[in-house]
């Protein structure tokens, strides 16, 4: 046997026993000032103890109790705890093309939106996170620790200039490297797929080496422009705006690696069916064995002594009279024989009673207000809860259902319903659904069910009326539109035309000075040979900062991947 906490026996014992001593030994100051027969025929007598011997009895009881605090234990043992977790790489594209606004606010930030759902949804994962452009870059090994990756992912910098191109050549022979010593390989790219056409060299690496390739494409295939950081959009060699669509070969490079390819939804349905998917085809690896003792707790049999002695002291003091007692038993019987008026005092009861009353006959207003008198506790405030609901007064009546906290789980649920109905009538049907779907995990009511159905179909409605009229407004806008660039071309063609008619005016007026616009015309000509001077000068030196750019350091927090391909599309994005 041993002691868990053995410095409580030095911390508390040593000054129990010190008082104690002082205690004992210190005679009573009356004794000074009176005789003992005085004293004898002034105290109340006790057939039971001495004050002398109950104060020993009190202080034994205290000496037990201490050494029930130091949680005495026996039977100490060791126990191994094996965590069993499927390995997964997660690779985001971080190329120009994933700045393309077909998704909200932009395919990249809606990629980390999608790896923070994938986060708070992987339950049995462990996950290792890669960026990739034309090179790929290590953002976190493997790792069970998803609080430090959300931290990761929430301060990326997406502003990076990362270099142009979706090399995934390169991230499947990061993900190789990272997960070598595992028996399942699984790979889930979050990638718009890029402009390769065929990737025949990356199935064959990944055949090679085990390694099941998800996907989750995160783009549409009508497309979109790229926008850039200075509000401008990304134009090709030809001048003409950059539509990058979804590239739909990518998952040739899913299916034939025994992976899965699927299409982003708003919802999490999408990577629940890639968990799934790779929890049915992988085995768990064993990751962090933990360690932990048991033991055989002993604390209860000094504590059990503890009270007993304590009883014994107590029931040697002087008797209570009969009031004082009858005081006593009724304050316990109100207090423990209802949980619902525990914390209530005597007085209270007609208070509640008349609540009651005045609710039972729908007086909710006068209900509110006695309710109001009581003191504050979880089934006061759901009564008063329910009276300001009866009044119409939804929003105090959500105030109070909100902060009432409870260990019952079935005024937990009247709550939870009730508080559907308030937002309900609030016209609040997202925050009805969700109590309405609290309260369906802790009891399945048909009522609750039917309630929730109903603000279900409301929320659709609202959202087809909501669509509706956005579709008139867009279409009254595009209206105002094309009259208005009807109104532009009008102005266009009447300053044009006031242009030809200055220029005629111009020309007439500049005929006769034919001498001076020959020599104007020479002038113009050395003027051009020295601009094309200049922009050599300027081609250089744009071909000298694109070296630089390429030379640059990224994040700190990335480290860049060595592969043994490049990716060989050379376009801007």
């Amino acid at each position: 046997m041993h002691f868990i906490y053995y410095k409580v026996l030095f911390l508390m014992l040593i000054p129990s026993f010190i008082l104690m001593y002082f205690i004992l030994t210190k005679h009573n100051k009356l004794e000074k000032h009176f005789s003992k027969n005085a004293l004898k025929k002034l105290s109340i007598s006790n057939q039971y103890f001495s004050n002398k011997s109950r104060n020993i009895t009190l202080f034994l009881s205290l000496i037990f109790m201490i050494i029930a605090l130091a949680r005495p234990v026996t039977h100490e043992k060791i126990n191994n705890s094996q965590t069993q977790l499927t390995p997964i790489i997660i690779a985001i594209d971080v190329s120009k093309s994933m700045k393309a606004v077909d998704l909200y606010p932009n395919r990249l930030e809606f990629a980390k939106k999608k790896l923070l759902n994938i986060l708070d949804n992987s339950k049995t994962q462990a996950i290792g996170l890669i960026l990739f452009a034309k090179s790929s870059f290590l953002l976190s090994a493997i790792t069970e620790d998803f609080n430090s990756l959300k931290i990761l992912i929430n301060n990326l910098d997406s502003g990076i200039n990362f270099d142009n191109g979706t090399n995934i050549y390169s991230t499947l022979e990061t993900t190789n490297k990272l997960l070598k010593n595992y028996s399942n390989k699984n790979l889930l790219l979050l990638t718009d797929g890029g402009d390769k056409e065929n990737f025949e060299e990356e199935i064959e690496f990944a055949l090679k080496n085990k390694i099941k390739i998800y996907t989750l494409a995160l783009a549409t295939k009508k497309g979109s422009a790229i926008k850039e950081e200075n509000g401008n959009f990304l134009t090709s060699k030809d001048g003409d705006i950059v539509n990058v669509k979804l590239n739909q070969n990518i998952k040739d490079l899913s299916l034939k690696t025994g992976g899965g390819y699927i299409e982003y939804s708003l919802n999490d349905s999408d990577i629940n069916q890639i968990l799934e998917d790779i929890n049915s085809k992988s085995n768990k690896e064993r990751f962090e064995d933990r360690k932990y003792k048991t033991y055989t707790e002993l604390f209860y049999y000094p504590l059990a002594i503890a009270i007993f002695l304590l009883l014994i002291a107590f029931s040697s003091m002087p008797n209570l009279n009969k009031t004082k007692l009858a005081i006593f038993i009724l304050f316990i019987n109100f207090n423990f024989t209802n949980s619902q008026l525990f914390a209530s005092s005597i007085l209270d009861f007609d208070t509640i009673k008349e609540a009651n009353k005045a609710y039972e006959n729908k007086e909710y207003k006068k209900a509110s207000k006695e309710f109001e008198k009581l003191d504050s506790n979880e089934f006061r405030d759901y009564d008063l809860a329910n009276s300001l609901y009866k009044e119409n007064k939804f929003k105090e009546a959500i105030e109070l259902y909100k902060n009432i906290k409870t260990s019952s789980n079935d005024l937990e649920f009247k709550k939870l319903h009730n508080l559907g109905n308030a937002y309900a009538k609030s016209n609040d049907l997202q925050n009805a659904i969700k109590n309405y779907e609290e309260a369906l995990k802790l009891k399945n009511d048909s009522k609750t069910k039917e309630n929730l159905e109903l603000v279900k179909k409301l929320q659709k409605n609202n959202q087809n009326q909501n669509n509706k009229n956005d579709n008139e407004e867009n279409k009254n806008q595009e209206n105002h539109k094309n009259k208005q660039e009807n109104k532009n071309q009008d102005d266009k063609n009447n300053q044009e035309n006031k242009k030809q008619e200055d220029k005629n005016q111009k020309n007439n007026i500049n005929s006769n000075k034919k001498n001076k616009e020959e020599l104007k015309k020479d002038k113009e000509l050395n003027k051009n040979q020295q601009s094309e001077k200049k922009e050599e000068i300027s081609n250089f030196e744009e071909e000298k900062w694109i070296k630089e750019l390429e030379n640059q350091k990224t994040n700190s927090l990335l480290k860049k991947m060595e592969s043994s391909k490049e990716d060989s599309i050379s376009n801007p994005w």
